[in-house]
């Protein structure tokens, strides 16, 4: 399994990247350890994990502490043990895809792009939300057929603002 993960963590104003070794964690506590080493003192920690370029999961601390995770798929948990280990205990989000996409009634709007019908999104969609990144944005861009997870990241991170950080991680 092939996987990608850097965490984005912001003081004041400004953000940084580091890529992030999660061979050696054993449980979530260990992989929050690992977020938390990048800058003890962030006022935000992101940890946007790839997995095989079909799963995403992003993991998030404020100020060190209170723990939130999204995955993009449940299946991310029965495919592997780094699945298992970042999204394995979440449940699904609080309202479903087709609540937050579309009308409600399980059809998409004319303007939203198509909707992989396989998705099962789990943990905090919300996760972003005070950062410019709503849940409804958010499940759509991990939704969207043909989406990558290393696209729904940089799309993600254009919003932040960190996007050149990640890529530089990327072609290191």
């Amino acid at each position: 399994m092939s996987y990608f993960a850097a965490a984005v963590v912001r003081r004041a104003s400004d953000w940084t990247a580091a890529e992030v070794d999660l061979n050696g964690a054993r449980d979530i506590d260990e992989v929050a350890d690992l977020l938390r080493d990048v800058d003890p003192d962030a006022e935000i920690s992101l940890l946007f994990v790839e997995s095989d370029d079909a799963y995403l999961a992003i993991m998030r601390l404020d100020e060190g502490e209170d723990l939130r995770i999204f995955g993009s798929d449940s299946a991310f948990a029965e495919e592997s043990r780094l699945g298992e280990l970042l999204v394995g205990d979440l449940k699904a989000p609080a309202l479903a895809i087709d609540e937050m996409i579309g009308t409600g009634d399980g059809a998409a709007d004319e303007e939203e792009p198509a909707i992989d019908p396989d998705t099962d999104p789990v943990g905090d969609a919300d996760i972003l939300a005070d950062l410019g990144i709503p849940a409804r944005r958010l499940l759509a861009l991990c939704s969207r057929e043909g989406m990558m997870p290393a696209d729904v990241t940089a799309e993600v991170c254009q919003v932040l603002g960190c996007a050149n950080e990640v890529e530089e991680l990327r072609e290191a």
